[in-house]
Order: structure tokens, then C-alpha cells, then sequence
């Protein structure tokens, strides 16, 4: 039986396992062990900082009780342009990650669909992600389009 509920403090440790994972399993260059192991190990004080207030939030699928998926929910603030000229926040959307058994099954559709219907009822206009090669084909199904966003390493 597939269900979901909200995430809460006590998936840290999924939604680390979960982030860990899908970049693991992308197709970016550079994601050596080490650095999925720091990365993790400051992401998991970021989340608990960022559950605790509520500022991170989303979604977990769970079969018989059995956590199978999730999907991380932030709404941040940017300056009003084009794609939201009145509103000064955009809903991002991260860690969106389905187990190898579950997938195909319309698991992260749903996911997806929920996460438009929280943002909605948040007031949230405009949603940015960043896919990986993996889940471009479904973002682009739901009517998600590329950007011209770049991204540069300072350190």
C-alpha cells in the first residue's frame, strides 16, 4: 500500500541517503565518494537547521511503512522579473528521488503534481529546478522548460 505524508525532522537521514544517491547517480562530472561524503555531512546540519524552521519542506512516499521516495520543497527569495514580475520569492523544488524498485511507476509524477499543488496553496507563482539527464524527460512531460541559467566554482 503506497502512501504520503509530510516530511519531518525525522527523515534527515533519508533525505541525506536519497540527496546522496541521485548524485551519485548522475551525469555530472566530478562526484568522486569524498565529495558526496562531505557534501553530506554539511548538508545533514543544513537540513536539520532547515526542517526544524519549517523553511525546507516536502513530501515522502512510503510502501507498507517502508520509505520509497521523496521530494524537498523551499520557497526563496528572488527579485521580481519576467517570469514572476509581482512576486518576490520562487519555489524551488530539490532532491527529488525515487528507489530503483519504485520507479517508472508514476511515483515521482505524483510527487511533482503535489509539490505544484503546495506551492500553489503557498501563493508561489514561478518554480525553478535543476534536473538531471535522468529526470529532464519527466520535467519536460509536465510542462517544466530549460532556462539559460549558468553556474561558475569560485573556490
Amino acid at each position: 500500500m503506497i502512501s504520503t505524508r509530510p516530511i519531518c525532522t525525522e527523515d534527515i537521514e533519508l533525505v541525506c541517503r536519497h540527496r546522496e544517491q541521485m548524485f551519485r547517480e548522475s551525469d555530472a562530472p566530478g562526484r568522486t565518494e569524498e565529495i558526496l561524503e562531505t557534501q553530506t555531512a554539511h548538508f545533514r546540519s543544513w537540513l536539520a537547521r532547515h526542517l526544524g524552521d519549517g523553511s525546507y519542506f516536502g513530501y515522502v512516499v512510503e510502501d507498507r511503512g517502508k520509505p520509497i521516495a521523496g521530494i524537498g520543497l523551499m520557497t526563496i527569495e528572488w527579485p521580481p522579473g519576467p517570469s514572476h514580475p509581482t512576486q518576490d520569492r520562487r519555489g524551488y523544488v530539490l532532491n527529488v528521488f525515487v528507489e530503483p524498485s519504485h520507479r517508472k511507476q508514476g511515483i515521482a509524477k505524483a510527487l511533482m503534481d503535489r509539490a505544484d499543488q503546495e506551492f500553489a496553496r503557498r501563493g508561489v507563482a514561478f518554480v525553478i529546478l535543476h534536473a538531471t539527464k535522468m529526470g529532464r524527460p519527466l520535467y519536460e512531460q509536465l510542462g517544466w522548460s530549460v532556462t539559460s541559467e549558468m553556474a561558475k566554482s569560485l573556490c
